[in-house]
């Protein structure tokens, strides 16, 4: 489409960085000393950065680019957020119940008893509110996002459910909280395969379904998903 859109001129630039500063949207980043638009789809052609340069080098122009994306910025923000909170999180400091890790239940599921149940979470931290946008154990991940509840309604949850999947825990109502932007941003910045959403036949966990199917739409992406529903009495509904 033909947008307006800032033009910086590398000649002018003396690299100060105030305009990448000035910009909300995180359009602009210094590369090698100079100001660059490194991301197109995030200039929303409103000009924050013209007043801040001290050598004219932003300008407007018209020409062809990509439409703005404000949800991909809305996603960014809350990416470098999260990061900021946890800034040791892969030297092993900051909250340990916060701190990345991954498991393989390959050989423990092979060795154990048949009578023995064997856990299949895959990953942690896995509530919604702590797990980070961007992590390794989310490349190619089938995702599993479900109602706190479930775990203890559905006897055989791990086996059925949570077994070769990424698992995402959280509850609506006692969280107080959206997770359509952190999901968004989940399903935006990794390779994510497909989404199980699993929910209980009760009123606050629409919440939640409303919150992944929302995340589903904003994405952009077209992925598998589907969602199963826990009766108060364990038991699948649909």
């Amino acid at each position: 489409m033909i947008r307006t859109i800032i033009h910086i001129d590398e000649e002018k630039c003396n690299g100060c960085g105030l305009c990448a500063a000035a910009c909300h949207e995180g359009a602009i980043e210094m590369v090698d000393g100079k100001a660059k638009l490194t991301r197109e789809d995030f200039c929303d052609g409103l000009g924050d950065c013209l007043p801040e340069c001290p050598t004219g080098a932003i300008t407007f122009e018209e020409r062809e680019a990509p439409a703005y994306d404000e949800a991909a910025v809305r996603a960014e923000k809350l990416r470098k957020e999260f990061a900021a909170e946890l800034p040791h999180d892969h030297e092993g400091g900051g909250c340990p119940g916060a701190r990345m890790a991954q498991f393989d239940r390959s050989a423990e599921a092979a060795a154990a008893p048949t009578a023995r149940a064997v856990s299949q979470l895959n990953q942690w931290p896995c509530q919604i509110k702590l797990v980070p946008v961007q992590a390794p154990f989310f490349d190619g991940a089938k995702l599993l996002i479900a109602a706190d509840c479930t775990a203890y309604a559905y006897a055989n949850m791990h086996e059925d459910f949570m077994k070769g999947k990424i698992t995402l825990i959280g509850c609506p109502k006692l969280d107080d909280v959206d997770y359509t932007e952190k999901l968004t941003a989940i399903l935006q910045y990794n390779d994510i395969k497909s989404v199980t959403i699993v929910r209980m036949d009760v009123p606050c966990c629409g919440g939640l379904q409303r919150a992944a199917e929302n995340a589903l739409k904003n994405s952009g992406k077209f992925l598998p998903w589907q969602v199963v529903t826990i009766g108060r009495d364990g038991t699948v509904i649909d």
